[in-house]
């Protein structure tokens, strides 16, 4: 039987483990409602024991640690956290002790939802933003204002220009793109995020801003820290005036004179919260009067004047009858859980996504077990946990299987990932995603062999493997939908053209996974032809210069499935070109050996096009300008890179001398 003291320092040490990993590694192993389980029943013993409370408890701090890449930042104000109430009695507790301090007259309320996301603090001087950062422990955050300026709601410059204003609010991830990133992590196989505070602070927390740019990021401003150039004495008037000044406000506040008004409100959005385009996971009741917080004040972790009302976690117990394998356009090979019908967040649910083999080992889940299931970010079903103490001795484990349920080929696990795939580019699976990026423009370039054509040809069996398209005829193509006898005997000599690509531009439309131009560029060349990547091992190809391990671990599982090599001897059948030519150096001596950069907007090409001219004279194009450059190509609005190639000697290429260069008529 456990002391109180040795439960209390169990789950202290429970406590910071899952700290760690919500907070720091953005990887959470438990439901927020297990861990609020968890450190209620810290708060509990530690009342009903005082002694055992010690200065490095949860219960006496803010969780969280900066992480290393970031520059520390030191808030003005602590950004504290919440204590809170899960039910009636506590929040009547709550007001029962303000109306001690303060008398009944002084107390009424605002009350905020409770945003699932991740705080910040922002800084604006003269009405400009000049930082933004994480809250850290509390005392010390993270510099994050490149990541912040990318989130669109984000006013870069107030209404107002006050000397000026510190503020705080929660960045979270909508529930849509929540669901939509989880879904593109999925099919590349990476790990999924947990919910959308986890998917927020993974996004904002990226080294590189323009990952942040490309999620879909929210914010809502609901406190200010600091202010200067104007009087507030309430936290009605704080809102508003927070509008006022450009941010975004959640407008679902509302002032409550009574604990029940306040009551009302809380049972209100426990029953709406679904309607709702963002989580919430609470509400967060303030009182009103500023002037009244100053005479209460904090405790060294929270606000005496406000407290989250936290919403019970709407979980339920059901069981796996089967685990499906689906396989992704892709490949990636993700098993999905079938369950007894449940009614979750209004909705019936009977199947849930079970990401990958590792999550299903790690959380012991088998077919036939009581499981319980929530929906993350309100909108996925996911199984949270499998009750071993209701099994019954029939529930059978699951194992991944070493063949593809869609088509048989070998299933590979690539090191340092948790997806198993097939790599075989005929499945039917992932058929049409092959199709569609065999034919673009940077791997065969078949014009006109779009989305719309690839889905008819294979929904009517034309087309089963990516060789069929070289022995489509031109009779068979006028009888699709908007394709008449003049397309399809354009589509037909776009194939016919396409032959003739080189073999690095069919090893990227092979679509082998790590494997973009340029790789296949550095293969082809040092190959030369394909036969010869029929024998090849892993310790070769990391001979080559600039092929690691994760290219050449794919490399060779793809070659070493038969399946595909059908395709490559099929293509090679219908005169699919599969070498790559020597170039001449006497021919491309201008090109052959030399380095490029591009800077500023051609009117003649895109980038990519300009590159690829280049990259097939046996030139290199890089991204920055050093001696070692031997051209800039300086386009419309050449920036810095311009001005650097003139101070270090450079010869800088305008587009016409550029084309004539290529051997192409200049523009006029």
């Amino acid at each position: 039987m456990e002391t109180p003291r040795e439960r209390a320092e169990k789950l202290r040490e429970e406590i910071r483990k899952h700290d760690y990993h919500y907070y720091v590694l953005d990887q959470p192993l438990i439901s927020d409602a297990e861990y609020d389980r968890l450190f209620r029943e810290l708060v509990e013993l530690e009342q009903a024991y005082p002694d055992l409370v010690t200065p490095d408890s949860p219960t006496q701090r803010v969780g969280g640690e900066v992480l290393k890449g970031f520059t520390p930042v030191q808030h003005r104000v602590p950004l504290l956290s919440l204590d809170n109430a899960f039910n009636e009695r506590e929040l009547r507790d709550f007001n029962r002790r303000l109306k001690e301090r303060l008398g009944d007259e002084a107390v009424a309320y605002v009350c905020e939802l409770k945003i699932d996301g991740v705080s910040i603090a922002l800084v604006y001087q003269d009405g400009v933003l000049m930082s933004g950062a994480t809250r850290g422990d509390g005392i010390v955050g993270e510099d994050v204002t490149a990541n912040i300026r990318t989130i669109k709601s984000l006013p870069l410059r107030l209404t107002y220009p006050l000397p000026r204003v510190e503020v705080r609010g929660e960045v979270y991830m909508p529930k849509e793109a929540f669901a939509r990133l989880n879904r593109e992590r999925e099919d590349r196989g990476e790990k999924t995020f947990a919910n959308p505070r986890n998917a927020a602070a993974g996004s904002i927390r990226q080294l590189d801003p323009k990952v942040t740019a490309g999620r879909t990021l929210g914010l809502l401003v609901y406190d200010i820290l600091h202010l200067e150039g104007k009087e507030i004495d309430s936290q009605r008037e704080t809102l508003e005036f927070l509008s006022e000044l450009g941010f975004p406000v959640d407008r679902n506040f509302r002032w409550c004179a009574s604990l029940d008004e306040v009551l009302e409100y809380c049972e209100e959005w426990q029953g709406r919260r679904h309607e709702l385009p963002y989580e919430i996971d609470g509400v967060v009741v303030k009182l009103n009067s500023l002037p009244a917080r100053q005479l209460l004040g904090a405790t060294a972790k929270s606000p005496r004047w406000a407290i989250a009302y936290k919403f019970p976690a709407e979980e339920k117990e059901t069981k796996i009858v089967a685990i499906e394998l689906n396989v992704g356009r892709t490949g990636v090979i993700t098993p999905t859980a079938v369950m007894e019908p449940v009614s979750l967040a209004g909705t019936t649910v009977s199947r849930a996504s079970l990401h990958n083999y590792d999550l299903i080992r790690e959380k012991d889940i088998r077919v036939g077990d009581m499981v319980v299931v929530h929906k993350a970010g309100d909108i996925i079903p996911e199984v949270v946990r499998s009750l071993p103490e209701k099994r019954t001795g029939k529930e059978i484990e699951f194992k991944m299987p070493d063949k593809c349920p869609a088509c048989g080929s070998r299933v590979v696990r690539f090191s340092g990932e948790v997806a198993y795939r097939c790599d075989n580019i005929n499945c039917p699976a992932r058929l049409k995603e092959s199709l569609i990026f065999f034919a673009s423009r940077e791997a065969m370039d078949i014009e006109g062999l779009g989305p719309a054509l690839v889905e008819q040809l294979v929904d009517r069996g034309m087309v089963s493997n990516v060789a069929d398209l070289y022995y489509l005829r031109a009779e068979e193509l006028a009888g699709l939908e908007r394709m008449g006898q003049k397309s399809a005997a354009n589509l037909i000599r776009a194939l016919e053209q396409s032959k003739g690509r080189p073999l690095h531009r069919l090893l990227n439309a092979l679509g082998i996974r790590y494997v973009g131009l340029k790789t296949a560029r550095i293969l082809a060349e040092h190959y030369r032809d394909i036969e010869r990547f029929s024998d090849i091992d892993r310790e070769e190809l990391m001979s080559i210069p600039e092929i690691g391990e994760k290219i050449a671990e794919s490399v060779t599982a793809f070659f070493a499935e038969p399946r595909n090599w059908d395709s490559i001897h099929k293509l090679k059948k219908a005169g699919v070109n599969t070498v790559e030519p020597e170039f001449s150096m006497a021919q491309d001596s201008q090109f052959a050996g030399k380095t490029f950069v591009l800077t500023g907007a051609l009117e003649s090409m895109t980038r990519n096009e300009a590159t690829k001219a280049i990259e097939d004279r046996g030139g290199k194009v890089t991204n920055s300008v050093s001696r070692k450059t031997d051209f800039v190509v300086a386009g419309r609005d050449p920036g810095s890179k311009y001005d650097k190639a003139v101070a270090l000697g450079v010869t800088v290429l305008d587009e016409n001398q550029f084309l004539q260069l290529l051997g192409r008529q200049a523009k006029a």
